[in-house]
């Protein structure tokens, strides 16, 4: 990349948080360590509240003071796309990475697009995590058609996404492995983690991570942990770390009709950064027992602290989990994912850190900047 060359980011960043926000900024740290300058251009206000199912939006992180991030778009107010369009319009990045992940923000999205192309220099691509979203909403599909018009290129990150994306445009796309997140810090001892969040350091333990929503089939795999309750000798414990983005009280009710509460920890709240490597670290294995998926940011995570992963054969989750080797792919049902943890524990964490530390050397940020750099220059 030439040194100095501009690159603007599009999409949360802090003062937000979560797995976008954490990307955003690892990525922009990616372009900057080839010489380019870069700018996060983030959301003043990103969800209306209707839209958002947490507690909050925002980090309880101090600010990095190694990026410039600007908080100017507000997700909901037409005079501010476009008033937000001529500015980035006026300071002529030579290329602009935005996110795409929800069809909601695509007339926001569409129309600061729109304003800033209109330059005849920048080049837009656009990373889509989601085409076609989880949970479908009127509207969608014309919003996402308003957003890709103005984009010149696309990466995804799964078979999934790009399949969605080819039925609605052929312009220019590649796919690359979402890479890994090193911004949490190293791994530490399963026994200094685990003393550190009060949890018994000789225990069986996996680790569900992450929002929990109606997709990420959380309801599966605690009925797997009945079924575990039953059958294993040794008692196994599921470590529920992540906030709820729905209604807990059906999951509440499975608890309890299933009889379970023994078999859990339960720390439903959001997961700050600087606490992430400490349940990465506590765990065996990380279990991700989705109904449906695209790709996922826990699987990087995972291979980041080298944890053997259970994945379910859904979307692009089994593409970045070889079976047997890194982890154990299995059909999305409460037996086939109880199955699998006994298997995983049965081969033990060792079989599967060789290939491990093999496979993660795939997920690089310099890949991924490579990609759109490539894609922007076409």
């Amino acid at each position: 990349m030439a040194n100095g060359e501009k690159v603007f980011i599009i999409g949360p960043a802090h003062p937000l948080r979560g797995g976008l926000a954490s990307f955003n900024e690892r990525l922009a740290r990616a372009f900057q360590q080839q010489g380019a300058n870069v700018t996060i251009y983030t959301f003043s206000l990103q969800y209306p509240n209707f839209l958002f199912p947490g507690t909050t939006q925002y980090s309880s992180e101090p600010a990095p003071t190694d990026l410039s991030i600007r908080v100017l778009i507000n997700s909901v107010n037409p005079f501010n796309w476009i008033k937000v369009g001529w500015i980035m319009r006026q300071e002529q990045p030579d290329i602009v990475v935005v996110r795409y992940w929800l069809p909601f923000m695509g007339p926001a999205l569409g129309t600061i697009l729109r304003i800033l192309r209109s330059n005849k220099k920048t080049r837009i691509v656009t990373i889509a995590d989601n085409v076609i979203p989880h949970e479908k909403r009127i509207g969608d599909t014309i919003f996402t058609k308003y957003f890709l018009q103005p984009v010149h290129a696309f990466v995804t990150m799964s078979n999934k996404v790009m399949h969605d994306l080819r039925s609605f445009t052929q312009k220019p796309a590649q796919q690359v492995v979402h890479p890994l997140y090193d911004n949490f810090g190293e791994a530490v001892s399963v026994e200094t983690a685990r003393e550190h969040l009060k949890l018994p350091v000789q225990a069986k333990i996996v680790l569900f991570f992450g929002f929990i929503r109606a997709y990420k089939g959380l309801d599966l795999l605690l009925e797997a942990t009945a079924l575990l309750k039953k059958s294993s000798a040794e008692p196994i414990y599921v470590l529920v770390a992540g906030e709820f983005y729905e209604d807990r009280t059906k999951y509440d009710e499975l608890i309890h009709t299933l009889g379970i509460q023994d078999r859990l920890f339960l720390r439903t709240e959001f997961i700050a950064d600087s606490e992430v490597k400490f349940y990465l670290s506590a765990a065996d294995f990380v279990i991700q027992p989705y109904k449906h998926a695209t790709q996922s940011g826990v699987t990087p995570l995972s291979y980041h602290f080298e944890k053997p992963m259970l994945v379910t054969n859904v979307g692009g989750l089994p593409d970045l989990v070889p079976h047997q080797k890194v982890g154990w792919v299995v059909e999305p049902n409460a037996l086939a994912i109880a199955n699998g943890i006994e298997s995983l524990y049965q081969l033990g964490v060792a079989h599967f850190l060789p290939h491990l530390r093999h496979e993660k050397k795939k997920y690089s940020w310099e890949v991924l900047a490579n990609t759109i750099r490539q894609l922007a220059s076409q």
